[in-house]
């Protein structure tokens, strides 16, 4: 009876290891990794989160950009369909020891591809390419010719209409005021709606993150910060724009008078200080056009453990979740750009109302995560096989809009605490895609 109870345990073994093969076979088949090229690895600059956008599309194209080993500015472009890059080094050079100074690229309705890059508090750099989906950019040139002595993290969004949205801060951190500036493809010029649409009363900046819905309405989540150290991070506000950026409203839809300050923003959540909230992570909408917005913070109730959490709105109330998954503590506190064992997570929405959490995590190996669900289960599973460092998720958010797909920017970097360099240099840039997120399954 033994033998014949061995010998059954060991034929469910086989089955079970078969199976698991089979299960991480077919994960293996929906992830495709295509490399571009050698990138900068001193430190994070090519893989901070605030990058809009690392990656775009458009028209069957895929574009990148990142910093060389040199730090040059090196642009790339692909068809969607191929795992072949072409690579431009462009003229155009930036201060990769400075991890703020990341390179934002967007293609505009026309196909012109336009880049900002190298900021933290000094003069604007932007650029745009000569022809339509070309990667040779023409000469450094004015957006508006108004607050861009003092840029800091710009960005840019495609409206539906092609038009363009470019934001940024004017100023340092702990006085710095939002900007935004409009392109118009009829004209192909740039427009500021807002020199200051966010005081911060140069007492305070806010640390925003904005995504644009299916209807063109553009929304806007941000945290406070009351100095350069991170741990004075507090709250969450929100604001929706209906009409390409130029006047606001609160979720209730009530208009806000401008510019928006604290004691008259709306909040999403209330976060005390000293609560490792990040800043500047990441805020989508679902299929209604709701909002949902991804960061992380130490909740006080019941857990010291930091964790992710999803603000999201529910009729005229806001409510929150978490994964809960966590289980070591850090502590959240300093200046400059931070080693922090969690990255700042992206977050995507399925038709279903299915969450996507994606980051890394050093509790789990630091790899490429996924963590997905709804209200209160949730899955995880490991979207790389290794260890990336400091690295930090941006996407191809035209991907996602278009065709649901996933195309993440990965590249293994380290981040030394406070601006630090790590001795090595260089390692691949890749894009990582996942065509059938859904069929994803947790390992």
């Amino acid at each position: 009876m033994k033998c014949i109870n061995a010998f059954v345990y060991l034929i469910f073994w086989i089955s079970f290891q078969c199976v698991n093969c089979m299960a991480q076979d077919h994960q293996n088949d929906l992830i495709k990794i295509s490399t571009i090229g050698e990138g900068w690895a001193g430190n994070s600059v090519n893989t901070v989160i605030f990058r809009r956008n690392a990656l775009d599309s458009k028209d069957g194209l895929q574009f990148a950009a990142y910093y060389d080993p040199d730090g040059k500015v090196v642009l790339a472009k692909r068809n969607l369909d191929e795992k072949v890059w072409q690579t431009e080094t462009t003229a155009f050079t930036g201060n990769v020891k400075d991890a703020h100074n990341a390179i934002s690229i967007v293609l505009d309705g026309d196909g012109f591809l336009h880049m900002s890059w190298d900021h933290h508090d000094n003069q604007l750099n932007y650029a745009r390419s000569i022809e339509p989906y070309g990667l040779e950019m023409g000469d450094m040139e004015s957006l508006t010719g108004s607050e861009e002595s003092h840029v800091t993290y710009p960005e840019f969004h495609r409206l539906p209409d092609g038009d363009l949205i470019m934001m940024y801060r004017s100023g340092g951190s702990g006085r710095g005021n939002l900007v935004i500036n409009h392109y118009d493809l009829t004209t192909q010029s740039w427009r500021q709606i807002h020199r200051n649409l966010i005081d911060g009363e140069a007492e305070r900046s806010a640390y925003w993150q904005a995504c644009i819905d299916g209807k063109g309405y553009i929304h806007l989540s941000w945290v406070w910060r009351e100095s350069w150290d991170v741990e004075t991070n507090h709250d969450m506000a929100y604001a929706i724009s209906k009409d390409k950026g130029h006047t606001w409203e609160n979720h209730l839809g009530e208009k806000y008078a401008l510019p928006i300050k604290q004691n008259t923003a709306t909040y999403a959540w209330r976060i005390p200080q000293n609560s490792n909230l990040i800043n500047q992570t990441a805020i989508t909408t679902d299929k209604k056009g709701k909002p949902y917005i991804a960061t992380y913070w130490m909740d006080s109730v019941g857990n010291q453990v930091t964790q992710l959490q999803v603000i999201y709105q529910r009729g005229k109330a806001w409510k929150k979740v978490s994964p809960n998954h966590r289980s070591q503590f850090f502590d959240l506190a300093g200046g400059g750009t931070k080693r922090i064992p969690i990255s700042r997570p992206q977050l995507l929405v399925d038709h279903k109302g299915v969450m996507y959490l994606i980051y890394r995590d050093e509790e789990f190996g630091g790899k490429v995560l996924l963590v997905y669900g709804k209200s209160k289960r949730w899955k995880m599973t490991a979207l790389s096989s290794e260890d990336v460092g400091q690295w930090e998720p941006t996407l191809d958010i035209s991907r996602w809009k278009d065709e649901k797909e996933l195309h993440l920017f990965v590249q293994k970097v380290t981040q030394i605490d406070g601006e630090g360099l790590a001795d090595h240099k260089s390692s691949p840039v890749t894009v990582l895609q996942i065509k059938h997120l859904n069929q994803i399954k947790s390992n």
